[in-house]
């Protein structure tokens, strides 16, 4: 008996098996297995994402019993989401310990120990802190202290739905680490399902978390997992298994899977049981990197017609990326047509009071139904005057015909305060004030979907530059808040999805008043333009056929016939006629 007491203490397998079989329940399954592997043998901090019916609470109730039943002095601390699934975990493990016999010694013999569903001690001596204890991540975790914790599911819809709520359950995970004792074989471990892409599992891998990945078939694509599969799927992938087959037949057989997948829907499926959140993340946020045109802009002139392409050759690679993961910057294709004058340039304008919030600026011209994005500007200290002026001195650069403002907050203030500086400074700029009406998320998203889709928006790459350099004197964690292509690429429909929209709201605005323009097609444009030069030329055959073959020699554009023959709006005739 001593033999396998001592077996069951030293193999953590072996002792998930017997638990098994007291419990009544089929051998354990090959993935099971795995996790309990990992467990044993994995690294201090640690985390376990597996498909959904797996059993990883089970195995990790199990571990819990498991590290007791080797050293009872240990102190052990279970997170939830919710106080219910805690207590619902320390309930479960007191009725195995009551139940299965090789555990019983190891329930307390004196009545003054601790026996409840939020806490209770094992044989143990007297301690402060109880055997175990279970609490919700909101609860009360300050005071504690723990030879091993363990988060089970503490990332759920209901708290991880916004960049705040996300920031906020990050917060309260860190707090894990003021609470793990100070010894060597203190651990914390965390399992659980992403909800999506910025989910806080990601952001513990960062920290040396280290993920155990276990999806329920062999992905086509490995590239969503970052190499962090589990190393027994990863080397039957490396022996060549077959993509989409199950990883654990004995769990779930790939007509479930299949049944499931279609009652599910293949987003929740390739969540759940996949743990691949590209899919939902693809469909949740609709403002992709890769709609986006990115070149360097002239100040003045910009070509008839610009053609994108998502080819690999394309894709920009010496600028830094803050998008969602797979999602990059492309270069033009192609630039055809001449090098003429925008239509019109504009700066909007998204004014804020002083504080975290930016009054931010985008200076945007508009040519053929493509948007050219040349510039943002972004200011902490309100709308001062200095702030005010050095907008203005960014309509003189870029030759902006008209102020767009938005008045919401202030109530006009900053229209009044902007026609004084333009007075003062000489500027002759137009002021047009909108005002907002509708949801910002959904008034952001209505306006730059349909732009980024048709791929009309073309940006500088100095915004770029200048965008991901900002703001050096933050954490780098709150830089990224501030960042407009990090706003872009995590704004969804729901409500405070971005913890700061300032330069995407002020891109949007000025995208929105362009609105008319985009039915301009680039082609009947350049169409447009041929046929106009063409009569000119007929025209100019018919007046003087000697002059027109001589203009057509030197190649002068329309405009420049026109002056040599004297039919422009002056009537000067050049001296180089």
């Amino acid at each position: 008996m001593t033999d396998v007491l001592n077996a069951l203490q030293g193999d953590f397998k072996l002792f998930l098996q017997a638990l098994w079989e007291q419990l009544d329940l089929p051998q354990p399954t090959r993935a099971q297995y795995a996790i309990a592997d990992y467990l044993q043998n994995g690294p201090k901090r640690l985390q376990i994402q597996a498909f959904r019916g797996v059993g990883k609470s089970w195995i990790t109730g199990a571990f819990v019993l498991w590290t007791l039943f080797n050293n009872a002095e240990k102190k052990i601390m279970i997170i939830s989401a919710s106080k219910e699934r805690a207590d619902n975990m320390s309930i479960f493990l007191q009725k195995l310990i009551i139940e299965t016999p090789w555990l019983s010694h190891l329930q307390p013999k004196s009545d003054d120990a601790r026996w409840s569903r939020i806490s209770f001690d094992v044989l143990c001596s007297p301690h402060q802190a109880p055997s175990v204890k279970s609490v919700g991540i909101t609860g009360q975790l300050t005071g504690s202290r723990a030879d091993l914790m363990i988060l089970d599911d503490v990332e759920v819809p209901g708290n991880s739905m916004t960049e705040l709520m996300r920031e906020k359950l990050i917060q309260l995970c860190t707090e894990a680490e003021s609470i793990l004792t100070p010894k060597d074989d203190s651990r914390i471990m965390y399992l659980g399902t992403p909800q999506t892409t910025f989910t806080i599992y990601r952001k513990l891998a960062e920290r040396s978390y280290r993920p155990f990945i276990w999806p329920s078939r062999y992905p086509r694509d490995v590239t969503p997992y970052e190499g962090l599969i589990a190393p027994q799927l990863q080397e039957d992938i490396d022996n060549g298994a077959e993509p989409w087959e199950t990883t654990d037949p004995d769990r779930f057989d790939n007509e479930d899977l299949l049944e499931r997948e279609a009652s599910m829907g293949r987003s929740n499926f390739m969540l759940q049981f996949m743990l691949d959140t590209s899919l939902s993340d693809a469909e949740k946020f609709p403002l992709k990197m890769a709609d986006l045109v990115v070149t360097s802009l002239n100040n003045t002139t910009a070509p008839d017609n610009v053609i994108w392409c998502s080819d690999r050759q394309n894709v920009i690679k010496d600028l830094p990326t803050v998008g969602l993961p797979g999602d990059y910057f492309y270069s033009p294709m192609q630039l055809q047509g001449e090098w003429t004058e925008y239509d019109e340039t504009i700066c909007s304008v998204d004014p804020s009071g002083r504080g975290t919030d930016e009054t931010a600026a985008a200076y945007i011209s508009q040519k053929n139904g493509f948007l050219y994005l040349h510039e943002m500007r972004a200011y902490r200290d309100g709308y001062s005057d200095n702030t005010l002026l050095d907008i203005l001195g960014g309509c003189k650069k870029y030759g902006a015909s008209k102020l767009v403002v938005e008045t919401n907050f202030g109530d006009g203030i900053v229209s009044e305060l902007f026609k004084k500086h333009i007075q003062q400074t000489k500027q002759f700029i137009d002021i047009e004030e909108v005002r907002a009406n509708v949801r910002k998320e959904d008034r952001i998203i209505d306006a730059l979907e349909p732009v980024l889709n048709q791929h009309r928006l073309v940006v500088d790459r100095g915004v770029i530059e200048w965008d991901y350099s900002s703001n050096k004197d933050s954490a780098p964690e709150s830089r990224l808040l501030y960042m407009l292509f990090y706003q872009m690429s995590r704004m969804c429909r729901m409500k405070g999805a971005v913890k700061h929209d300032d330069r995407l709201d002020c891109l949007a605005q000025g995208v929105k008043y362009y609105t008319d323009a985009m039915g301009i097609s680039a082609q009947e444009a350049i169409n447009a333009r041929k046929n106009k030069e063409w009569e000119d030329i007929l025209e100019d055959f018919l007046d003087s056929p000697q002059a027109s073959a001589n203009h057509l020699v030197f190649g002068m554009s329309l405009d420049q016939r026109k002056q040599a023959r004297g039919i422009e709006d002056n009537n000067e005739v050049h001296n180089w006629i």
